[in-house]
């Protein structure tokens, strides 16, 4: 690519301040091996760094770069590149430590909207990724500048640099002359360019945790030989578990911990180290870290605690030690950690703190809370639920369970998804990625802390309650369970067994009373009943029981069955349970379709239900037994509403057709939000302002003061109008103590006007155009410091608000979400004609609700928003009033170009 390398430096006048750039260019990426590198733009501190760099690229390199050979960097274009204004010429670099290890850059060409697009990879990073990333954050940038086409020079002979631009989803136009290839393509995000960037994104995170979970050799720092110490346990099980690769224990005191040879630092060790797990008090972990950095380990798990959990000095130190840990290329787990553990035959990895791992499985388990970690790994033991991989994370200041998803979703040894949260490090990325990953594996989560009052979601004065919350988790297909026993109870149905097709359940038993039971539970959960319990009575046998199975699974009516079983005293119960065993298997009819039981008063998986894996572990087939036929029933009932989600269609995220004028709403609040520290209330002609530039009219008012005002409002509106009252706390009275509606005449206005005044007090008063009448609905926008940015829906009155009977999603909302979200409240069928009333214009309703999701995904700063209220009708959706709020938004966002959290 070419490049003017011999312009003057700016005069110092007019030079640009060169550390003047936003924050959020400064990111930690992800590379195509699984490493890590920091990028941010670059400084004139970076001058020694650049000429390093351009020393150690091969001629070919350079001559690919430049168009000629250009041996070394003169000091007047190292001033040039490294000193840029941050607006028209913008220079990124990646880093490795303290190394540059790729720049990328684009300078605008003539005052338009292109700019000239150059970057350069060191030979030994190349195919890294490093060209792709940089691409995306440039065009970042360029657009935040007001940029729309990026232009590139580049020599027929470099094919790997025009791969770069062929494949990152843009529409490139190429044309070539004397062997050079000039390029060019609008740099806007397309349909195709994000499907590469995620594509890109899954693949990265995905194999950083491989790396984690795959090493080819462990060291142990702090491997004591005080069998009280963690290190020593966290040695002890690795040995136990007879991993696959070389252990290192490192103890500066002993020659060896548990008959290995120890070293006394990891720089010590003679071959490379991939993991190494910490656990040396925290006050060590700095040198440590210096250590295993020059090592250079590709992963840390950090088992220490004393860091973020002890409050802001600990919060720092964790922040440096990751922040040190990612520029160097490295991922980290915890620190407060469990460990990390693979069942996988060839690796046996476990570098945990737990004595003994489940057997191996398809179950991949993170958790959040290494406190419980050991407690979890021990229930699912006991209960028969073999693992792939397990990942505690501790204070999961790196690797999340976000990264955990990415991995899971193509990892071959993994069906089922476990987790255990706290918290959400970026939730609108967490409900992408469930979302994604809950299409072919199924996700179940126990979150902590349901209960608990977030005084920043109470900040906002909106409290979402937990049928709302469970609503979200369904709108990204996540099972939500409320306790470890619940998400056992569904993890063991869906690894052994296949998902239902629907909700009909059969009930087979020789019970009458726990057959009554199970019927009560599955209505209670929503499933039907295919037929009346079957009780085939105290004295039958095996075989009469088993036939009994068989016969009503073979029934088309049938999607699952729950088998109930008290075992007789003339018969061993184990002589029923493998009849049930070869009835659910072997190809026939049940095997088709999901079985729970209620056996033997058994928790898990029964010797005597299971069918053996490879390893002897219960495998797929395996009958879970549980204690009580409600715990069977909803364990079913869950699967079943997941079952439901993933084969309903998964929508499309669509823009509204028409009027939307972005560029001005973000100038808008731009403006608006300059200089404000924290939160601003926009007044009633700004909030139409920012709604017209998405398409959402506000039907027409004016404010008034006096009563001769009043008239002439009403007279230039047209009659009839509505007066309103100011106050908030009026306005909204369902009483309507606030509102006069259907004024057709000046003396009507008058005499509104009058009584208004004297019950508010004030002057002030709205006159609107009078809307078609409806039914009254509220969509709002609320910031949930759990979720992100969260779209309600509703309809208005006491009823409604004391029942707390709103819907909500999370953005981004496809049209899928948007249709489910307007007829998801409890009231939601008085929009559809309920008991003869008129339907409302269900269309325009949700044409409004993706407006307002459209506004809240441009515009994060839009912190609250409420159109209340919203008349619903045959004739359309009209708005009569809206609240916005303004803010510097909490949430994490999903947009941009790739980076770690």
């Amino acid at each position: 690519m070419t490049e003017n390398v011999t312009d003057a430096a700016a005069p110092a006048a007019t030079r640009p301040d060169p550390y003047d750039y936003p924050g959020h260019w400064v990111a930690d990426v992800v590379l195509s091996d699984g490493g890590t590198a920091h990028l941010r733009p670059i400084t004139p501190d970076d001058a020694e760094r650049l000429v390093a760099f351009h020393g150690r690229l091969s001629e070919r390199t350079r001559y690919l770069r430049y168009f000629g050979p250009y041996p070394r960097m003169p000091q007047r274009d190292v001033r040039r590149f490294t000193t840029v204004d941050h607006h028209d010429r913008v220079a990124l670099v990646a880093l490795l430590g303290d190394e540059i290890v790729a720049v990328g850059r684009f300078d605008r060409l003539g005052g338009g909207d292109s700019a000239e697009v150059a970057f350069v990879v060191e030979d030994g990073h190349q195919g890294r990724g490093l060209g792709s990333i940089l691409l995306e954050h440039l065009a970042a940038a360029a657009r935040e500048r007001g940029l729309a086409r990026f232009v590139a020079e580049v020599l027929a002979e470099n094919t790997q640099m025009i791969r770069v631009f062929r494949d990152a989803g843009y529409q490139v136009s190429r044309a070539m002359e004397e062997g050079v290839v000039h390029l060019e393509f609008a740099i806007d995000p397309t349909e195709e360019s994000l499907a590469v960037a995620r594509a890109r994104e899954q693949a990265a995170e995905a194999r950083s945790v491989h790396n984690l979970l795959h090493p080819r050799s462990v060291a142990v720092i702090g491997a004591s030989t005080d069998q009280s110490k963690i290190g020593h346990a966290v040695l002890r099980n690795l040995l136990g578990a007879n991993f696959a690769g070389p252990v290192y224990p490192v103890n500066a005191e002993h020659r060896s911990v548990r008959g290995v040879r120890a070293y006394p630092s990891v720089l010590d060790i003679p071959d490379a180290v991939d993991l190494a797990v910490v656990a040396v008090p925290a006050a060590g972990v700095d040198e440590v870290m210096d250590a295993c950095l020059a090592k250079e380990v590709k992963a840390l798990v950090v088992v220490t605690s004393g860091f973020g959990e002890t409050g802001p000095g600990g919060l720092s130190a964790e922040r440096r030690l990751v922040a040190e840990a990612r520029a160097h290329g490295m991922r980290v787990v915890g620190p407060n950690a469990l460990g990390v553990a693979n069942t996988d035959p060839e690796v046996r990895l476990n570098a945990t703190l737990a004595p003994v791992l489940p057997g191996r499985g398809r179950v991949g388990f993170f958790a959040q809370s290494g406190a419980l970690g050991i407690a979890i790994l021990a229930a699912a033991a006991e209960r028969g639920l073999g693992l792939s991989t397990f990942v505690s994370a501790g204070n999961r200041a790196d690797v999340s369970g976000n990264d955990l998803l990415q991995y899971w979703e193509t990892d071959p040894a993994t069906d089922v998804v476990l987790l255990y949260l706290e918290s959400f490090g970026n939730p609108r990325k967490f409900a992408r990625l469930a979302r994604r990953l809950g299409r072919t594996k199924p996700i179940v989560a126990v979150k902590s802390g349901r209960h608990a009052i977030s005084p920043a979601l109470a900040a906002t004065g909106v409290q979402v309650d937990e049928a709302s919350v469970q609503a979200l988790f369904e709108q990204a297909g996540v099972i939500r369970v409320e306790s470890l026993a619940q998400l056992f109870d569904t993890a063991l149905l869906l690894a052994h067994q296949p998902l239902p097709a629907g909700p009909r359940v059969a009930i087979v038993g020789n019970s009458t009373a726990l057959g009554v039971l199970a019927a009560d539970a599955a209505l209670a959960a929503d499933l039907e009943l295919a037929c009346d319990p079957v009780d085939v009575g105290s004295s039958a046998g095996p075989e009469e029981f088993a036939a009994a199975v068989r016969r009503v699974a073979s029934r088309d009516d049938v999607d699952a069955l729950v088998v109930v079983f008290v075992p007789p005293l003339a018969v061993p119960g184990t002589a029923y349970a493998r009849a049930l065993r070869e009835a659910s298997g072997g190809g026939s009819t049940v095997a088709s379709k999901p079985v729970v039981s209620t056996f033997l008063a058994v928790e898990g998986v029964p010797a005597e239900l299971a069918v053996p894996g490879p390893d002897g572990s219960p495998g797929p087939g395996s009958v879970p037994s549980y204690p009580s036929p409600e715990r069977a029933v909803m364990a079913l009932a869950r699967v079943t509403r997941y079952a439901r989600w993933r084969s309903a269609p998964q929508g499309h995220f669509v823009r509204p057709d028409g009027g939307i004028r972005q560029a001005e709403a973000r100038a808008l609040v731009d403006e608006w939000m300059t200089g404000v520290g924290g939160e601003r209330r926009l007044d009633d002609d700004a909030a139409v302002r920012l709604l017209a530039c998405y398409g959402v009219n506000v039907v027409p008012f004016r404010v008034v003061s006096s009563v001769d005002e009043a008239v002439a409002a009403a007279g230039a509106l047209g009659y009839p109008v509505a007066l309103k009252s100011t106050s908030a706390r009026l306005r909204h009275r369902s009483d309507l103590v606030g509102v006069r509606l259907d004024l057709n005449s000046p003396d009507a206005v008058r005499t509104a006007y009058l009584a208004l005044r004297e019950v508010s007090g004030v002057d002030e008063v709205y006159v609107q155009t009078m809307a078609p009448k409806g039914i009254s609905c509220v969509i709002g926008l609320q910031d949930d410091p759990s979720f992100g940015t969260l779209v309600s829906f509703g309809l208005s009155g006491v009823v409604s608000d004391l029942l707390g009977d709103r819907a909500y999603r999370a953005v981004p909302l496809s049209d899928v979400d948007v249709a489910a979200l307007v007829r998801a409240p409890k009231a939601a069928p008085l929009l559809t004609g309920y008991r003869g009333g008129e339907p409302a214009d269900l269309s325009a309703l949700e044409d409004l609700v993706l407006r307002v999701a459209t506004l809240a995904e441009d515009l994060p700063e839009v912190r609250s928003l409420a159109l209340e209220p919203v008349l619903a009708s045959a004739a359309g959706a009209y708005v009569t009033s809206a609240r916005i709020t303004l803010g510097h938004p909490p949430s994490r966002p999903d947009t941009g170009p790739r980076r770690l959290r």
